[in-house]
C-alpha cells in the first residue's frame, strides 16, 4: 500500500515514525532544514505493511545515501506536540518513534538528496551533544553521550 502511517483524526494527527541513530566518535548524524529552527534525527515515517526496522533502513538510504545495518533499538519516544510544518499546522500531533542505533561503516561519507514533506531541501549535520542549535529528540543530550545497551522509553508533551 505504500502510504505512510501517518493518519488524521479530529484535531489531531498519530504519526508513527523511526529515527536513525547515527554515531561516529563523539559526534552524531542530525538533519536540519530552511524552515525549522530546530534540527531533527534522520528517519521518518513508517510506510503500512513495513517494519520499523525495514522503514528505518529505507529511511536512512533514502536521506544519506548508504544501505546501513541495524545493531539495536534504543528509544521508544511517545511525543505530543503542535504540528509545526504547513501540512500539520493547527493539529496536535502524537508522535511514537523508534530510535534504532545503525551500524556505521568506517568509510561512511552521507550524500543528503532528501526534502520534508513540504519540499525544503535538507542537510546532514554532524553534532556533539552540546550544540547550541535547538534539536530533537532532547534526550539525544543525555543519553548518546553513554549510550546503554537498554531500550528506553521516553513520553514528552510539548501541548
Amino acid at each position: 500500500m505504500n502510504q505512510d502511517l501517518c493518519i488524521k483524526i479530529n484535531d489531531g494527527i498519530l504519526n508513527i515514525r523511526v529515527g536513525a541513530i547515527i554515531m561516529k566518535e563523539d559526534k552524531f548524524l542530525m538533519v536540519e532544514n530552511d524552515s525549522f529552527d530546530h534540527m531533527y534525527s534522520v528517519g521518518g515515517r513508517i510506510k503500512f505493511g513495513e517494519t520499523a526496522e525495514e522503514a528505518v533502513i529505507r529511511e536512512v538510504f533514502e536521506e544519506t545515501g548508504v544501505k546501513m545495518e541495524i545493531d539495536r533499538l534504543g528509544f521508544i519516544h511517545e511525543n505530543f506536540f503542535p504540528g509545526d510544518s504547513e501540512v500539520k499546522k493547527g493539529n496536535i500531533v502524537h508522535e511514537i518513534s523508534f530510535f534504532f542505533y545503525m551500524k556505521v561503516p568506517k568509510d561512511f561519507e552521507p550524500i543528503c538528496d532528501s526534502f520534508t514533506e513540504d519540499g525544503n531541501k535538507e542537510r546532514l549535520l554532524w553534532i556533539r551533544a552540546d550544540h547550541p542549535k535547538k534539536y530533537y529528540p532532547e534526550f539525544f543530550k543525555t543519553e548518546l553521550a553513554n549510550p546503554s545497551k537498554e531500550v528506553k522509553h521516553y513520553v514528552t508533551k510539548q501541548v
